[in-house]
C-alpha cells in the first residue's frame, strides 16, 4: 500500500497526518509551529510517521499547505523586487503601477516599472502596435535591479498576443521568472495589475519554502511527488505552484473546509475552523468551499484572482482574555477576547502549561471541558469564567450567523485545535458536527488527491461565437487541471458560467473549473 502525507502550517501549529490508499487518516499529529517553519516541519514529519508506524518508502505523495506566502505579504519580507511591463500606452498613464499600494510593501516590491506602446480594445482591436524596442529597452534598465517581471497587457483577458510576445521578451533579455497578467487575473487592469506583480514578487517567497519542504522529505528517506494546496480547496503539483504561487494565498481556510467535508461526510453547511490565533468561517458547497464575488484586499492592495468566501475573526485557542466580567467601583470590567494571541508560544506563556497568561485554553480547562496531558490545574473565578464563556459564544453566534445563506438554523463542522473552547449549543446551529481527527483537519484537507484548474477568459461575441467561446475555456480549464498534476482520464468540468460584461455590448466573461485526480 502506497501512502500520502499532508501538512499544514499555521501560526500555532504545524498539523502533519498520514492517509492511506482509501484517503483514511493512519495517524494525525500536532506539533508547535517554530520560528523557522522548515524546522517546524521536519519535526511534524518525524512525528507523523513515528506515530504511523510506515515506513518512510512507502510515501508516494507530500502536500503542503502553508501562509508562507501570505505572511510575507503581510509582514512585507522576504518578497522579491518586481519589474513591471504595462503594455497598454498611450492610453493607461494616468495611474502608474504601484498606485495606492502601502508604502511599506511598495518599498520591498517595487522595481523599475514601465508603460509600453500597445494592448488592445475590449472588443480585441490593437490600441497599437507593440513596441518591441521599447521593451527590450526596459529589460536593459531592469536587469540586475529585479528579481522577477510582471507584465500586463490592457484587456489582454480578451486578447494576450501583446503580453506573450513581451512576456518572450523579457525571459529572453533577463532570465528571470515572468508572470503574464491573462494567467492570473480578471478583466479590471489595476486589479489584475496588482494580483500580477504580487505573484512575481512571490516565486523566489515559494520557492525558498519548496527547497526547504524538499529538504525535510529528502532527509526521511521520502522519494514523493510534491504538492502545494491552493485557494480553491484542491492541489497543484510543484512546477506549477511555483509558477502561480499566489494561488496558495488563502489555501489554510480552505484545507481546513475540505479536510471538514472529508472528515464528517458532509457536503453542505458552514465549516468553523478555530485554530490557536483565529477562527475561519466557510461555506461548503458540495464539498468544497465557496469562492468570494467580491475583489479581494491582500496586504491592503486590491487584486481581482479568486478567493474563497471566509470570514475570519480573532479568536483561538491562543487568544488573549482580560477582563473580569464584573463591575467595582469604577464600572463594569467586560470580557475583551484578544484580538492578539499568544500563538505558537502558549506552552510557555498560557497558565496551564505554568505561564502568566490567562487565554480561551485556560478557560476551557478551568471549565472542564478540556484536560491536557502535563498541564497544571487552572483556578478561575467563577464569574470570570462564565463571562468568558459567555464573550466566546456570543462572538462565534455573531460571526456563523454573517456567514449563513439565510436566517434558518444550519449544521456546522467544527474542527481545528483550538475548537475545544466552542461550546456545543449555539443560537442559530441546528446541529454541531466534531469528526474525529477534527484538529488535524487542515492537514487532511491538503493531503486529499482532487487536483484543479481554472480557466477565465473575456469574449466578444461579434468575433466568437458562444459556443466557441465555452468550448475555448471548457478545454483551457481542463489543460491547467492536467498541468497541475491531475491524471487527465479523470478531469471533469464542474462548473460553468458565462456572464455578460458590464457596458460592453455584445461582451462576456466565461469561467470554467475543472478537477481531476492525482496522476
Amino acid at each position: 500500500m502506497s501512502y500520502r502525507i499532508g501538512i499544514d502550517v499555521g501560526g500555532t501549529n504545524t498539523d502533519a497526518v498520514v492517509l492511506d490508499e482509501r484517503l483514511e487518516v493512519v495517524a494525525s499529529i500536532k506539533s508547535p509551529t517554530e520560528a523557522d517553519s522548515g524546522d517546524g516541519v521536519a519535526r511534524a514529519i518525524d512525528r507523523v510517521l513515528e506515530a504511523s508506524g510506515i515506513p518512510a518508502s512507502e510515501v508516494r505523495a507530500a502536500m503542503l499547505g502553508t501562509t508562507h506566502c501570505t505572511n510575507a505579504i503581510v509582514e512585507r519580507r522576504g518578497l522579491g523586487r518586481v519589474g513591471v511591463l504595462r503594455i497598454g500606452g498611450p492610453a493607461t498613464t494616468a495611474v502608474p503601477p504601484f498606485e495606492g499600494w502601502p508604502r511599506e510593501l511598495r518599498d520591498a516590491v517595487a522595481g523599475p516599472a514601465f508603460v509600453i506602446a500597445g494592448g488592445n480594445e475590449f472588443d480585441g482591436r490593437e490600441i497599437s502596435a507593440l513596441d518591441e524596442a521599447a521593451v527590450r529597452a526596459a529589460c536593459a534598465e531592469m536587469r540586475g535591479a529585479v528579481d522577477a517581471v510582471a507584465v500586463v497587457g490592457v484587456f489582454s483577458p480578451v486578447a494576450d498576443a501583446h503580453e506573450l510576445r513581451a512576456a518572450e521578451i523579457a525571459e529572453e533579455e533577463l532570465g528571470l521568472p515572468v508572470s503574464r497578467s491573462a494567467e492570473i487575473g480578471s478583466i479590471g487592469l489595476l486589479e489584475r495589475e496588482n494580483a500580477t506583480i504580487l505573484n512575481a514578487a512571490l516565486v523566489r517567497t515559494l520557492g525558498r519554502m519548496a527547497d526547504g519542504f524538499r529538504e525535510s522529505l529528502d532527509a526521511h528517506g521520502i522519494d514523493a511527488d510534491i504538492y502545494f494546496g491552493q485557494n480553491d480547496g484542491t492541489l497543484m503539483r510543484l512546477d506549477f505552484a511555483l509558477r502561480f504561487p499566489v494561488l496558495t494565498i488563502g489555501c489554510g481556510p480552505t484545507n481546513s473546509i475540505r479536510g471538514a467535508a472529508h472528515l464528517s461526510g458532509v457536503g453542505d453547511a458552514l465549516v468553523v475552523d478555530i485554530g490557536g490565533t483565529t477562527t475561519d468561517i466557510g461555506v461548503l458547497v458540495g464539498g468544497f468551499p465557496r469562492q468570494s464575488a467580491h475583489a479581494a484586499e491582500i496586504g491592503g492592495i486590491r487584486t481581482n484572482f479568486r478567493m474563497p468566501d471566509v470570514l475570519s475573526v480573532g479568536l483561538g485557542g491562543g487568544t488573549v482574555v482580560r477582563g473580569t466580567g464584573g463591575t467595582g467601583a469604577s464600572g463594569t470590567d467586560p470580557i475583551v477576547l484578544g484580538p492578539d494571541s499568544v500563538g505558537f508560544r502558549i506552552t510557555s506563556e498560557a497558565l496551564v502549561f505554568g505561564g502568566g497568561t490567562l487565554t480561551t485554553t485556560d478557560i476551557a480547562v478551568a471549565g472542564g471541558r478540556l484536560e491536557i496531558t502535563g498541564g497544571r490545574p487552572v483556578s478561575v473565578e467563577p464569574r470570570l469564567r462564565e463571562a468568558s464563556e459567555a464573550a466566546i459564544r456570543a462572538l462565534l453566534e455573531e460571526s456563523i450567523d454573517r456567514m449563513k445563506p439565510s436566517a434558518a438554523p444550519v449544521p456546522i463542522v467544527l474542527v481545528g485545535g483550538g475548537s475545544v473552547i466552542s461550546p456545543d449549543g449555539l443560537a442559530g446551529v441546528s446541529a454541531v458536527i466534531r469528526p474525529d481527527h477534527a484538529g488535524a483537519a487542515n492537514a487532511v484537507g491538503a493531503a486529499l488527491g482532487d487536483v484543479a484548474g481554472q480557466a477565465e477568459r473575456v469574449f466578444s461575441l461579434r468575433e466568437t461565437s458562444r459556443q466557441e467561446a465555452v468550448d475555448a475555456v471548457r478545454a483551457e480549464a481542463v489543460e491547467r487541471a492536467v498541468a497541475a498534476g491531475a491524471a487527465a482520464e479523470t478531469v471533469e468540468v464542474l462548473a460553468l458560467e458565462e456572464l455578460p460584461v458590464a457596458y460592453m455590448e455584445d461582451t462576456v466573461i466565461v469561467r470554467a473549473r475543472a478537477a481531476g485526480r492525482l496522476v
